[in-house]
């Protein structure tokens, strides 16, 4: 009988394999290291995460955390338009005085001329402004919750969404 239970565990081991668990959790959205960094104008675009506004003469700018600034025109307050979005990842804050907008770049800060707002150019770049960003969890998660552990090797975290994830080994505790 002995021999036969050792026969049944070696067998399990072997050829048992393992069970690959799937479970609701949170999936990172990379942008890859050398794109996280540029500066671009684009086509006006959804908000996904609306973040601050700001408020400049005809304009409004409203911060999508983590992916940019929208740009409105609100020459008509009862007709705005979508102008533009300024893509700046890990932004969460803008400020601006006279013709210069500022913004946290990741850990940089970014200092953008928006005198011509069909063409924002980029003035300067001051590095290390700012400690890196979280990117070891999803914050605002409830206790407990599963996400896929970050991997730096893919880039910077610029976002979180909800998925099936394999065996997660990563969770919220506190």
């Amino acid at each position: 009988m002995k021999k036969i239970f050792i026969v049944f565990l070696i067998f399990m081991l072997f050829f048992g394999g393992t069970s690959v668990v799937k479970i609701e959790g949170y999936r990172p959205i990379y942008i890859p290291k050398d794109q996280a960094k540029l500066i671009k104008t684009l086509p006006p675009q959804d908000i996904t995460t609306q973040g601050k506004i700001y408020i400049k003469d005809n304009y409004i700018f409203i911060g999508d955390v983590n992916l940019g600034i929208h740009v409105v025109d609100n020459t008509d307050p009862r007709n705005p338009k979508k102008m533009a979005f300024i893509q700046i990842y890990g932004n969460h804050d803008i400020a601006i005085k006279e013709n210069v907008l500022y913004a946290d770049n990741l850990d940089d800060l970014v200092a953008i001329n928006i005198a011509d707002m069909q063409n924002p150019t980029l003035l300067k770049r001051v590095e290390g402004v700012y400690k890196e960003p979280n990117q070891h969890y999803p914050e605002n998660l409830p206790f407990y919750s599963y996400f896929e552990c970050p991997n730096p090797s893919k880039g910077y975290i610029i976002g979180w969404i909800p998925d099936m994830i394999e065996s997660p080994e990563c969770y919220t505790s506190y």
